[in-house]
């Protein structure tokens, strides 16, 4: 019997869905300083409307790959969704920073949808669609942000910032109709055992890492609490590794990242993750901050938000950048430049910050770097697995990642916040400069590592076209 084709219109609406998903993510960074403003909070607590989503998705996204892994994956998909509009009503509503915080983190759920649309299209689409389309999931991660800031931006500028958070919830609505219409059952009959311990365990030890970083600026940072948080995260963290080596069905499985090529994929995600959102975080304050007695540009959540349409093209582009050079000179040499150019973003962050080009021209520049980088995993963490680990093991890469990115919004808030003066109200220009030091070293320790730990032998051009 030959196999059942996929269902029309199955690619867009994975395209659709993974790009709802960073639309999503994103809309808290341009409404940082709106949000603090209308609540009346301090920018660092307001930025938890932000890490409160990257948390979430963290450890939502192994646990959502590996029910998306077995036979209820359309199933899984469809909560997923629904659970993504919930929190888009609940921060919609005007019940405080609590309660927004609280709908960020149900969105954040959604942040696990994207292994899962990965796993669907390798197991519904044959050869090069499958591949072009696995590359292009791989990219809205990173095109939707640039999408969603300049949304964001334009409803919050005219119906303010809980308007914003209404269109999210209509579009995730959108995203669900779509998915309940088209989505195929997943062809996979075994359903496998989830591990909530894992989950547990990676949960407490991620929210104890952000959380001393968060508040490491009002506990001071060499006090008893922060370095005892920081200290019993760490061990948590370590006993969840070992738990998850020992596991029969762990939830993420740490055996996956075995060998060199693998550990590279998945440790650079993680840097690129952080280096990116030290950015992302930034940027939009940056803009919005008063040009009075301060290196801020004056300008509106909206300017804030078109800010970030550089960045979004640029990946686009970066995408398709990683795909030549891979072909070129190896799918292995991708992740090495791709870190250097966001390096060079930084480096001009650095230099350049003063004018509103000047600032786009530094995310155009983050941009190819970040989507050559984010179009490079997939192949990486695809040719060291079986298939029917794909949403497992493009998973890990995904937690990483989100990791890097909830790490990334911590370090950039307690940055800002130790460089803002009592009484200003903004940070202080060694505040951004301390930001573009932090990016460009993490960048230049990701080209190193990039480069020198796979073997050179699997460097080599393939005739197949490396990088999906």
């Amino acid at each position: 019997m030959p196999p059942t084709p996929p269902p029309r219109g199955l690619v867009p609406v994975l395209v659709f869905v993974g790009t709802v998903v960073a639309v999503i993510s994103s809309l808290g960074a341009p409404l940082i300083p709106a949000i603090a403003a209308s609540t009346e909070a301090p920018l660092p607590d307001a930025q938890w409307a932000l890490t409160a989503t990257l948390l979430v998705g963290a450890v939502a996204t192994p646990v959502i790959g590996r029910l998306g892994d077995g036979p209820r994956r359309r199933e899984v998909v469809l909560a997923v969704l629904a659970a993504v509009t919930l929190g888009g009503v609940l921060a919609a509503l005007p019940l405080g920073l609590g309660w927004l915080i609280a709908g960020r983190g149900l969105q954040g759920v959604g942040l696990g949808l994207t292994p899962v649309a990965i796993a669907t299209a390798r197991e519904a689409l044959d050869g090069d669609r499958s591949r072009s389309t696995v590359a292009a999931l791989s990219i809205t991660v990173v095109a939707g942000l640039g999408i969603g800031y300049p949304l964001a931006g334009l409803v919050a500028e005219l119906g303010g910032v809980h308007a914003a958070f209404w269109a999210g919830a209509a579009v995730s609505a959108a995203a669900l109709v779509a998915a309940a219409v088209v989505l195929p059952p997943s062809r996979v009959r075994t359903a496998r055992t989830l591990d909530v311990v894992g989950a547990v365990l990676l949960g407490a030890g991620l929210a104890g890492v952000l959380l001393a970083l968060g508040e490491a600026e009002s506990w001071g940072w060499t006090s008893t609490p922060t370095w005892s948080l920081t200290a019993g995260s760490v061990v948590v963290l370590v006993g969840w590794a070992r738990w998850e080596l020992r596991a029969p069905q762990p939830l993420v499985d740490l055996r996956l990242a075995r060998g060199r090529i693998a550990v590279t994929a998945h440790a650079a995600a993680m840097l690129v993750g952080l280096s990116n959102y030290l950015l992302l975080v930034t940027v939009p304050v940056l803009v919005q901050a008063p040009r009075e007695g301060g290196p801020g540009l004056g300008g509106s959540v909206l300017v804030a938000g078109l800010a970030l349409l550089p960045f979004s093209a640029a990946s686009v582009l970066g995408g398709r950048f990683a795909r030549v050079l891979a072909d070129r000179a190896g799918r292995l040499a991708v992740l090495p430049v791709a870190a250097l150019v966001q390096a060079a973003a930084f480096v001009l962050f650095g230099l350049l910050r003063t004018e509103l080009w000047q600032v786009f021209l530094v995310m155009a520049v983050a941009g190819l770097g970040v989507g050559a980088a984010f179009a490079a995993f997939p192949a990486l963490v695809i040719s060291t697995v079986p298939p029917s680990e794909t949403g497992s093991a493009t998973s890990l890469n995904q937690v990483l990642r989100y990791v890097g990115f909830a790490l990334g919004s911590a370090v950039a808030a307690a940055v800002l916040a130790a460089a803002t003066t009592s009484g200003s109200g903004e940070p202080g220009a060694g505040g951004y400069t301390t930001i573009a030091v932090l990016g460009a070293g993490v960048c230049l320790v990701t080209a190193g590592l990039t480069w020198l730990l796979p073997p050179r032998a699997a460097a080599r051009p393939t005739t197949t076209g490396g990088t999906p």
